[in-house]
């Protein structure tokens, strides 16, 4: 008992994240007994269709990409998103029988990494509809009629997705879902939610067709009956539907990928917009946690690792033919040492992407190792970035079609930033969540004094 009253409560939401994927070879890491061999039983490899598409669509797409005219323009060329829509970018985690892709989660990484070599900008905007949101959710978690109503459209990129999840004051907090709350009513006989929300910081909102929108439900009344219950649930609410207002356009920093604000007032929900329809209520926190892992490894690593490829790239060729005090910089020792550094941490980085991949390939969702990868990767990438702005010096600084760097330099805080600010993944998923599930005993320890053993 004294234990007990000592230990703070772990709320359901906080159960529902510790809960949540599955442990791997990060047990022994946090047992003692790591050792190489845990890892042989790893590999992964693309197939034939998966290889034809990134040799080919993967390429043609690429060649339509100038980033620094899109930087200019603020936007995607228009031979972009016909490419992208014909090419079935949008689906790739999506099932053939609704007109997707079904690709593995190390096809999805490699399209999105090469994608972002020529801009990070498409690569994000290919990434949201393929990462955590309505696809993902609906394929385990929708009825079949929202399935076969919107995996299709989806698919085809008739429909382009987005969630509202972040709010003005629920950021890295998400779960506290400040400024999104339904209550349960019925509306002309019909059983719904009255919903109020502002979100923002949403990727793809402004040119979103449907909105995955979480709130945090109450039912006072009681009109659900025992079918569903209170708590965070997720809606999905097509772009017209009455009351949803899509607001105007951020400036992520230059950054060319559309972003923005999704807001509502009093908006009645009916309760087969819910996904999963009413029983699913109140499980929507279930559904993100349980979600978040593939998409977590996925989308952020591969745009760091591709920052890290290219600078490998853009500062090894310049610092060989960059000549100062008669000698190509790349012969000096603290240019070396950078050198050194980015080839480094690009190596780390793509094993990292290549071990993560297997995992996922062999249907694990490593919850604790998605957050592992997703801070990693992305505070390495940072240290290679501005390894490669120290060596290419005045020619990193000025923007411009021949500098490969610039746009990475100012884009790599949104990766430090999005799907949980790094120093929140660090301290809570990484050691909290990670010692908690990894330990040999802790959680049993947990579980045993909340019950009172």
């Amino acid at each position: 008992n004294i234990a007990k009253n000592i230990m703070p409560k772990i709320s359901p939401t906080e159960r529902a994240a510790l809960n949540a994927g599955t442990v791997g070879f990060d047990r022994n890491i946090f047992g003692g007994d790591s050792k190489l061999s845990d890892l042989n039983n790893y590999s992964v490899q693309l197939t034939k269709e998966e290889k034809d598409f990134l040799d080919n669509e993967v390429h043609a797409l690429c060649e339509t990409l100038n980033d620094d005219q899109i930087t200019q323009d603020r936007d995607l060329p228009e031979d972009f998103w016909i490419r992208a829509r014909e090419g079935g970018f949008f689906g790739m985690i999506i099932p053939k029988k609704y007109g997707g892709k079904e690709f593995s989660a190390h096809a999805h990484s490699q399209v999105l990494l090469k994608v972002n070599t020529r801009s990070s900008g498409a690569a994000i905007t290919i990434a949201v509809p393929n990462s955590l949101g309505p696809a993902e959710i609906l394929l385990r978690y929708g009825t079949e009629e929202q399935k076969d109503y919107f995996l299709p459209l989806l698919a085809s990129g008739k429909l382009l997705p987005c969630f509202g999840l972040t709010s003005p004051h629920s950021g890295s907090d998400a779960a506290s879902m400040s400024e999104a709350d339904g209550v349960v009513v019925e509306r002309n006989g019909v059983l719904g939610i009255e919903a109020s929300f502002k979100k923002r910081y949403i990727t793809l909102a402004p040119i979103a067709g449907v909105v995955g929108l979480a709130f945090n439900l109450k039912d006072p009344n009681k009109l659900l009956k025992g079918i569903g219950n209170e708590g965070i649930s997720i809606a999905l609410l097509e772009r017209d539907h009455p009351g949803l207002v899509i607001g105007k356009r951020h400036d992520p920093l230059m950054a060319s990928f559309m972003n923005g604000t999704v807001e509502g007032e009093n908006v009645f929900i009916p309760m087969d917009k819910i996904v999963g329809g009413q029983e699913r209520c109140g499980f929507g926190w279930n559904m993100l946690m349980d979600c978040l892992a593939e998409g977590r490894s996925v989308s952020l690593p591969s745009s760091a690792i591709a920052g890290a490829k290219a600078a490998v790239s853009a500062a090894g060729a310049y610092a060989r033919i960059r000549k100062q005090f008669k000698v190509p910089i790349a012969e000096m020792g603290g240019v070396q040492e950078a050198l050194g550094r980015i080839a480094t941490e690009a190596y780390i980085l793509t094993s990292s992407q290549y071990l993560i991949n297997s995992m996922l390939a062999k249907h694990e969702q490593p919850a604790v190792l998605s957050a592992v990868m997703k801070l990693e990767t992305t505070h390495r990438c940072r240290k290679v970035v501005n390894d490669a702005m120290d060596i290419l010096g005045g020619a990193g600084i000025m923007r411009g079609p021949k500098n490969l760097i610039s746009n990475g330099y100012m884009n790599i805080p949104i990766a430090i930033t999005v799907e949980g600010a790094n120093i929140l993944t660090r301290s809570l998923i990484v050691f909290g969540q990670g010692l908690n599930r990894a330990h040999p005993n802790l959680i049993d320890i947990i579980n045993s004094i909340e019950k009172g053993e």
